[in-house]
């Protein structure tokens, strides 16, 4: 690709942040923007709980200009509630609205929603239509190989989305009852890409610049989308970069002592935002892959998940440093 776009909006690079729940606030898109991430999506926002006006799912959308471009992405099952959802997600100027329909959790796709869109292919139609018709940005929908072994309508859901305005479509290589554990499926991503019409993002254990690369090869995608490997590593993207701009040039890797300043400028981010009390809680996860590799990792981690304050933090650091 010369030009990386989707819709109208061009992208930064073939490298994107994934939309991870309880993960990919603003701090987090904006330190992997920071880091090389092309584009990055906000955390799924219910639309059901936005025509509720709940505060909580109004917070989740809020964007700035240090992660642009960035996405809002939207859940629900119902075409009108998804599209009002739509209108609420552009007071907050985001460059394309995406639409989850790859969610394998039960809270989920147990509602109707996320990956469980996928076994009603014409109700995902009637929402990307809904949606296109009141969105003034791209629309993009992000789905899954099937709902299981028995539904394999990857393709086919691409194609109706398609037809229906989508301007991308982002897929994760596994049915929604595998999850995470077998092995990703890149070959359904591969015929998908020879069968849209639009940009085709490949997800799904990209876990390296090596197998982004790969990935990429042997799909024929447009995009790949890092969501887990970036926790602790959003150098991940610039290395991806460096990797399709130059395959001879090694790659960077930080040093201890620069992974752990990246990883305190992340979490102040987040007490920026949030306040202290909720962003240490919410930070104890992201402090653990930070720690992933070095010495003492497992106790790290451990103290990891008893941090309440920034003191709490930094000693957490000396601590890293002196072992």
């Amino acid at each position: 690709m010369s030009e990386y776009k989707i819709g109208g909006v061009r992208l930064n690079s073939r490298a994107l942040l994934a939309p991870m729940a309880g993960i990919s606030d603003r701090a987090y898109r904006e330190l992997c923007v920071s880091c090389g991430a092309g584009y990055c999506v906000s955390e799924m926002v219910s639309s059901k709980a936005l025509s509720f006006k709940d505060k909580k799912s109004e917070e989740l959308m809020k964007t700035s200009d240090k992660e642009r471009p960035c996405g809002i992405q939207i859940f629900g099952d119902e075409p009108s509630t998804m599209a009002q959802a739509a209108l609420s997600a552009m007071k907050n100027n985001p460059d394309i609205i995406d639409i989850n329909m790859g969610c394998p959790a039960p809270k989920i796709s147990g509602s109707g929603s996320g990956c469980a869109l996928m076994k009603n292919p014409k109700l995902c139609g009637e929402i990307v239509k809904a949606v296109v018709e009141v969105s003034p940005v791209p629309v993009t929908v992000k789905i899954r190989k099937g709902w299981d072994e028995d539904s394999i309508n990857a393709i086919e859901v691409a194609g109706i989305c398609e037809q229906a305005g989508a301007s991308a479509v982002t897929i994760h290589g596994r049915t929604r009852r595998q999850y995470y554990k077998p092995p990703v499926d890149y070959d359904i991503i591969r015929q998908l890409k020879q069968s849209a019409g639009i940009p085709v993002i490949a997800n799904g254990d990209i876990d390296s610049a090596e197998k982004a690369k790969h990935v990429l090869e042997i799909t024929g995608a447009d995009f790949v989308m890092v969501g887990r490997a970036s926790l602790g590593n959003p150098w991940i993207f610039s290395q991806i970069n460096s990797l399709l701009e130059n395959p001879e040039k090694p790659l960077y890797y930080p040093s201890l002592d620069e992974k752990l300043d990246v990883m305190c400028a992340h979490i102040e981010k987040m007490v920026e935002y949030k306040g202290e009390y909720i962003a240490l809680r919410q930070a104890r996860k992201l402090v653990m892959g930070y720690f992933k590799g070095i010495r003492g990792a497992a106790k790290l981690r451990n103290e990891a998940g008893r941090i309440e304050t920034l003191e709490d933090l930094y000693a957490l650091k000396q601590k890293a440093l002196s072992l």
